[in-house]
This record gives C-alpha cells, sequence and structure tokens, in this order.
C-alpha cells in the first residue's frame, strides 16, 4: 500500500521562458494521489525577461532568482534545498519548455510512493520523438551506456531531466559540474547506494529548440568532460591508477629494448629508448602519488558531504 507524504513540490529551473512557461505550468497538477499538498516552485537563473512576473500571474507558490544566470545544475541544487525548506518530502523536477508530460507525474512518483526508491527517473521514449536527430537518439543511448557503467544503475535514459527525488535523497546530492545535474546525480546515487530506478513516461510537442544542447559536437565535448570528471572525483585511486598504468606499460617495453639491446652489445644507440622509458617512468611515477592523494582527499570530501548532509537536515522543518 503506499505511503502517504504531505506535501510533493514541483520544480522548475527556468532561463528567459516567460513564452513556454504557461503552457508548462497550465499542464501541472494541483493535486497527486499519496500527497495532501502539491506545491510549484520556479527557479529564475537570471532571466533578463519578465519570467519571474509570469511565474507569478500563472499561480507560482516559491520563487528564487539569481541576479545573473548560474548554470542548470546550480538552479536545479537550489531548487531542492529550497524545495526542503518549504517542507517537501519528494520533489519532481521537470523543464520550462513543457518537453515532458505532466500526467507522467504520478507514474514517477509511484515507487517513491511504494518505499522501492529514493530517486526515480523518467526514460523518455527516445527513439520514437520526431525531433531528436538520428544522431541525437544514438548519443543519447551511449550517454546512458556509459552512465550505467560509471554508476552501476540501469537507468535507460541518464539525460532525462523529469525525475522525482524523495527528501532522504536529495540531503546527499551534491552537484560539482556547471553543464548538468543529470549524469552526475546519477552516477552519485550509485555510488552512495541510493535507491534508484526508472519509469517510462511520454513526450510533448516540440516547443523551442534545447538551450542545453546549442551543437552536437559542444554536446558531446562537454559530456565527456563531465564524465571524465565524475571519475575523477568519484574513483580517484582507479583513474589516476589507470592513467599511470598507462604511462607505465610503455615505459617498462621501451627500456626492456634498451635492455636487450644493451645485452647484444648495441646499447650505445639506444638511449633515447631508455630516455623515453625514465620520462614515462616518472610520469606513471606521478600519477601514482596522484592516485593516493585524491582517494585522501575524496575520503576527506565525504566527511565535509556528511557534514552538509547533516547541517541541512537539521534545518528542515518537522523533518529531524
Amino acid at each position: 500500500m503506499s505511503a502517504i507524504f504531505d506535501k510533493l513540490i514541483i520544480q522548475i529551473p527556468c532561463l528567459n521562458e516567460a513564452e513556454t512557461l504557461p503552457i508548462a505550468l497550465a499542464d501541472l497538477p494541483r493535486e497527486v494521489e499519496g500527497f495532501r499538498k502539491v506545491e510549484w516552485l520556479v527557479i529564475d537563473d537570471g532571466s533578463t525577461d519578465n519570467t519571474v512576473e509570469v511565474a507569478r500571474a500563472n499561480g507560482v507558490d516559491h520563487i528564487i532568482s539569481f541576479p545573473q544566470n548560474q548554470g542548470l545544475a546550480k538552479a536545479y541544487m537550489a531548487g531542492l534545498e529550497e524545495a526542503l525548506r518549504q517542507g517537501a518530502d519528494v520533489v519532481v523536477n521537470t523543464d520550462a519548455d513543457n518537453q515532458y508530460d505532466a500526467s507522467c507525474i504520478p507514474d514517477l512518483v509511484k515507487p517513491i510512493l511504494d518505499r522501492k526508491a529514493l530517486i526515480v527517473v523518467g526514460a523518455r521514449p527516445i527513439s520514437d520523438i520526431p525531433h531528436f536527430s538520428p544522431l541525437k537518439k544514438q548519443l543519447q543511448k551511449l550517454g546512458s551506456f556509459v552512465v550505467q557503467v560509471a554508476s552501476g544503475t540501469r537507468i535507460p535514459d541518464a539525460p532525462s531531466g523529469f525525475r522525482a527525488v524523495h527528501r532522504d535523497a536529495a540531503i546527499q546530492l551534491n552537484v560539482f559540474n556547471n553543464y548538468t545535474y543529470t549524469l552526475e546525480t546519477i552516477i552519485q546515487a550509485g555510488r552512495k547506494g541510493i535507491p534508484i530506478t526508472s519509469v517510462p513516461v511520454r513526450v510533448n510537442g516540440f516547443l523551442r529548440p534545447s538551450r542545453l544542447i546549442s551543437s552536437i559536437p559542444k554536446y558531446i565535448w562537454r559530456s565527456v568532460i563531465t564524465i571524465v570528471r565524475i571519475f575523477a572525483i568519484y574513483k580517484p585511486a582507479r583513474f589516476f591508477g589507470l592513467l599511470s598504468a598507462i604511462a607505465a606499460i610503455p615505459a617498462v617495453f621501451v627500456i626492456g629494448r634498451f635492455l636487450i639491446f644493451y645485452m647484444l652489445g648495441d646499447g650505445g644507440g639506444r638511449l633515447q629508448s631508455l630516455i623515453i622509458g625514465a620520462g614515462l617512468l616518472a610520469v606513471a611515477a606521478i600519477l601514482a602519488v596522484a592516485a593516493v592523494l585524491a582517494d585522501l582527499i575524496a575520503t576527506n570530501r565525504l566527511l565535509l558531504e556528511d557534514i552538509r548532509r547533516r547541517a541541512l537536515l537539521a534545518s528542515l522543518p518537522g523533518k529531524k
């Protein structure tokens, strides 16, 4: 039997969304089974149009305004923290361009109500979305596969921003990347053992081009950088250890090559192999030391994250 929670807050990060925001808000529910109250939160990420006025005119309960653009990831995290301060038990994130079908929100929160997960990601029918190019569809699937490998989870649509987060999970999430929160939060959930699942959701018609993906090459580059950075942050010993091994293996090969020629009496003309090998070994040693130091720093980061979690939990109204 589904649990009964007090409050669901639906949050929408916005950047100059005065035209599309009323369409998205018109579809949002004011009642969702399993919750006594449903409220809306808009995060204005430095909009230069009248997004805030439109939000107020359409009955938004809570509004956060940044004086200048901070990026989607910071807007998402600010929304989560504000929703928690407003007493949310569950936070649903959706987009201001009305990409996601709001009628799927009951399906999105059901695994949380049934206590089967603390984070639920809405999986779009990527293959059936007409305004997604074939290349974009393949990149979305490839990105999701890489995140599955990195996180140890089975989320088929990692870039999806349509997701529900229980407060117990929200207080544990920290996003270091300014570009997007979608990939990093899934990897965090997998690394921290936060129960996470996915449900199929529907999408609405195309309203405007994506502002996150201005071009495919730029999107690929930023996604690669995000994933590499996440590996370095959450698996530092393995990350730098792998780099150290990549440098050490050819070093052993070229030094061995020099020793073979040296024993055959031809070492004098092979000094370049010894120099290259010594240089690679030095790089490998530096990376090995970096692996140890990064692992120690990661341990300290975990302690700081726990302090932040405890402080945030203590500040929540009626949730201690």
